[in-house]
């Protein structure tokens, strides 16, 4: 059977988009399981997707704004100053949870006006 040649020419056009159609259908399925797998042990990094961070860290770095507060503070997280400027001021990095814990604690017992470095 003879095939219009306008008609074949659609045809040929119709398997090109669907092979096209199919590689991008797994390349999206590719990116979204990629995207939804869980990362264990990656880092997390302050941002928009850390808000309690975010609110303990400012509470924190109000809180330092005395001269020497931020030594005292890294004292009692048993940190270098420098990696209390990390965690604080540049947000460059988050504590883990134990130093987390350590300085909500301290934040509370600031406010309360019992330091407890």
């Amino acid at each position: 059977m003879q095939t219009n040649p306008r008609l074949r020419m659609l045809l040929d056009m119709g398997e090109g988009l669907s092979s096209v159609a199919e590689a991008t259908a797994k390349l999206a399925v590719h990116h979204y399981r990629q995207s939804r797998r869980v990362r264990r042990g990656s880092t997390v990094r302050p941002g928009a997707g850390t808000p309690l961070w975010n609110e303990l860290a400012a509470e924190a770095r109000y809180l330092i704004r005395k001269r020497g507060e931020k030594v005292n503070l890294g004292r009692y997280l048993g940190l270098p100053r420098q990696r209390v400027h990390e965690f604080l001021k540049a947000q460059s990095a988050v504590p883990d949870g134990e130093r987390t814990l350590m300085l909500l604690a301290w934040v509370s017992a600031k406010r309360r006006g019992r330091p407890l470095s």
